[in-house]
């Protein structure tokens, strides 16, 4: 099995994989083996290495169909290839929907869905002539299968990533392989921005069902999977990493008899 998970000689591009979720998935592929391109709008502090490997870095803007065809030809030009994309870029601050201006709403679902398919598009547009076809990742969230007050063009968007996903594993079958990971709740370097202090952390943590929330690291393991030959008849899927999701608030409101 081990061997399965080795990826050696294969070119993955991991989209915002220089922090929080894409750091971790970037450093998961490093350690496989593959070579990695990462690109994001300012250049890490420090290099992404793992295991005295680096990732190549390509300053992009992922809502910019000319910077996307940069990171592909970046790619293409120094590998030769590309086998697997991990569409992580995302992210929104909180806005009340009854408050959010236009402007707002859609630059939230242009990073969130429409950037991860102009990427997809210029990725399968190479994977299509390889032999070997290819894998796509999408990085989706549970404010996409939930109500998400406080974030409502970034669930939309990410419920509409999920459809995305499916009908893109049925048009570009059998070459490329697309699915989707949805994340619940990860604690990343950002996370007091939404859950204060340690014991916010805490007590959030305390409502998922496995005691904790999920690190980086969880997601990585599972896009790794996805683009590994274990799931060589896995496409169009939903794979839910929320660690057993969320604790229904009825039987914290019922009175016991």
């Amino acid at each position: 099995m081990g061997d399965l998970l080795d990826l050696s000689g294969q070119v993955v591009i991991v989209t915002g994989g220089c922090r929080g979720i894409g750091r971790g998935i970037t450093t998961r592929f490093l350690e496989a083996g593959a070579d990695v391109v990462v690109c994001c709008r300012h250049r890490p502090e420090e290099p992404l290495s793992s295991g005295g490997r680096e990732a190549v870095f390509v300053e992009a803007d992922v809502r910019e169909v000319d910077h996307i065809d940069r990171v592909v030809s970046h790619t293409t030009d120094r590998f030769g290839r590309l086998d697997v994309l991990v569409n992580n870029a995302g992210g929104a601050p909180t806005a009340p929907a009854a408050t959010a201006s236009p402007r707002f709403s859609a630059a939230i679902i242009a990073l969130n869905l429409v950037a991860p398919l102009n990427f997809s598009q210029r990725a399968n547009a190479v994977m299509q002539e390889q032999p070997a076809g290819g894998a796509i990742v999408n990085i989706a969230s549970v404010s996409g299968l939930r109500p998400s007050p406080g974030a409502a063009a970034y669930g939309a968007a990410k419920a509409g990533l999920l459809n995305l996903t499916q009908t893109l594993a049925v048009e570009w079958a059998p070459k490329v392989r697309v699915n989707c990971v949805t994340a619940g709740l990860i604690r990343t370097e950002q996370a007091h921005l939404y859950y204060g202090d340690e014991a916010g952390v805490a007590a959030v943590a305390a409502t998922v069902p496995l005691g904790r929330m999920g690190e980086p690291d969880d997601v990585a393991g599972v896009c790794l999977f996805l683009a590994s030959p274990l799931a060589g008849y896995v496409s169009g899927s939903n794979v839910v990493a929320h660690g057993g999701g969320e604790r229904p608030a009825y039987l914290d409101a019922a009175q016991p008899s």
